[in-house]
């Protein structure tokens, strides 16, 4: 039975993990290819289009820091069976999405013009950053929809309609990007020869097939959402509801405040590594691009993980988040062993797919594998992240992830790149010793126990 139990957990966490991996592949490549079709207009294009990056970050982690609420709150109204509860919390869900959404896009609107200076990105092309920063940032009502509605069915256990949806906003996003990037041109395929017809627009283009297709993202999870049957908000009040948005928030906020600081931190960090040079710049950004690949296990894993244990918690069943423990960690650690070990050996040939540049492949290339030997400890990192966001621990987290953002990667990259003077790779060796120290706190805090609320209650 208690073979049979293990294989039935296992298969539980394989079944939600896996579409959340697929959807984060299916981003990624078109991430990659993104990168690709706009490379082919020049070194200044990849660089406007990267200088944000970080930026893109911080917008997008904020705002999905406010879905860890409903996604705790949601899973453990599931585990202790009260749907009720559940559709009333996805009603309030969509109330804070409306509020956050239009907030957020009158902030990224309004200050486009200012983003790139703020990033010291090169005077020659801070216009076209900015521009290229206003049209992806438009349908912001929209993208939040998407991070939000997302998370809300995860927390349902529903991943595969998050994967199905982002399959189809990643293959209109490719589609449009062959009109809106390139002019109309001659095309030759299997031996034939055909016009294409392009708009031209090159970067610009790149931006506005994005916005197009997170709008039809947003568009589609919201349907989703609505038309879901364990989950859906319809028939319950919009009204906000501050005895069921009071907790969503009390574990929201530190874990708002987390990812608002750490991403704040990866944006003071990329403007270091831009300050060294178009060269690291370029660099930078094309391993960036390749690393996000070999993060997918991690945060696929992670998904499960925080609805599992939040289903657990909320049925007050410790044993059941314990045996949990014992299945995801080692199947986590062993994924990022081998996505590890296949970045450490494919770096310098994905690099070269972005860049033609002998000094851009050979500096991206160094960094990759400097980082591919720390991914088994951020693998750890990330999976009991993802069990204190289900269980509505996020304090912890939001103290460790500042202290080593700050106090390891910006410090460090500080004294490095602005004060020896040295460049990327030093930057990057700050970034593993940050990944580094931030797994020793979280297996502290894991050994000891304290990351568990009902440990403390069973003694």
């Amino acid at each position: 039975m208690k073979k049979t139990g293990k294989f039935a957990m296992a298969g539980v966490i394989l079944a939600l993990a896996w579409p959340t991996m697929l959807e984060q592949l299916m981003q990624t490549a078109v991430q990659y290819i993104d990168t690709a079709m706009v490379g082919v207009l020049g070194t200044d294009a990849v660089a406007a289009v990267g200088s944000t990056t970080s930026v893109n970050w911080l917008i997008g982690s904020s705002i999905s820091a406010i879905s860890i609420g409903f996604l705790s709150q949601i899973a453990q109204a599931f585990g202790a069976e009260d749907n009720g509860r559940a559709k009333r919390l996805s009603a309030q869900a969509v109330t804070v999405t409306f509020i956050v959404g239009l907030f957020f896009t009158a902030l990224t609107l309004g200050f486009s013009s200012v983003v790139p200076a703020l990033m010291q990105v090169d005077e020659s092309i801070r216009v076209l950053s900015g521009q290229y920063f206003f049209i992806l940032y438009t349908p912001m009502l929209f993208r939040t929809a998407t991070t939000v509605f997302s998370t809300v069915l995860r927390s349902a256990g529903d991943t595969k309609t998050p994967m199905k949806v982002g399959i189809a906003v990643n293959l209109t996003n490719i589609v449009l990007n062959f009109f809106f990037i390139y002019e109309t041109r001659q095309v030759s395929l299997f031996g034939a020869t055909f016009k294409v017809f392009g708009f031209g627009f090159g970067v610009l283009g790149a931006a506005a097939a994005s916005a197009i297709a997170f709008a039809l993202g947003g568009i589609l999870l919201t349907v989703a959402l609505f038309k879901h049957k364990e989950i859906s908000p319809a028939k319950n009040s919009f009204k906000p509801d501050l005895k069921l948005l009071a907790p969503c928030f009390k574990i929201s906020v530190p874990n708002f405040f987390q990812r608002f600081g750490t991403s704040l931190g990866y944006v003071v960090f990329a403007a270091m590594v831009n300050s060294v040079g178009p060269t690291a710049m370029a660099a930078h950004t094309v391993a960036n691009t390749v690393e996000s690949l070999f993060y997918i296990p991690g945060y696929g894993m992670q998904t499960a993980a925080a609805t599992l244990a939040g289903n657990a918690y909320g049925a007050g069943d410790n044993k059941r988040l314990k045996s949990l423990c014992k299945m995801l960690i080692p199947i986590e650690i062993g994924l990022m062993i081998i996505s590890g070990a296949a970045l450490f050996f494919t770096a310098r040939p994905l690099v070269s797919l972005f860049s033609s540049s002998t000094e851009v492949i050979n500096l991206g290339a160094v960094v990759l594998k400097m980082v591919a030997l720390s991914e088994p400890f951020f693998g750890f990192t990330i999976v009991v992240e993802g069990m204190m966001q289900g269980i509505g621990n996020t304090k912890p987290p939001f103290v460790y992830n500042i202290l080593t953002m700050w106090g390891i990667r910006i410090v460090g990259t500080f004294i490095c790149t602005q004060l020896l003077g040295l460049g990327l790779v030093s930057a990057w060796g700050c970034m593993v010793a940050h990944n580094l120290t931030l797994c020793a706190l979280f297996l502290i805090s894991f050994i000891s126990g304290r990351w568990n609320p009902m440990n403390k209650k069973a003694n």
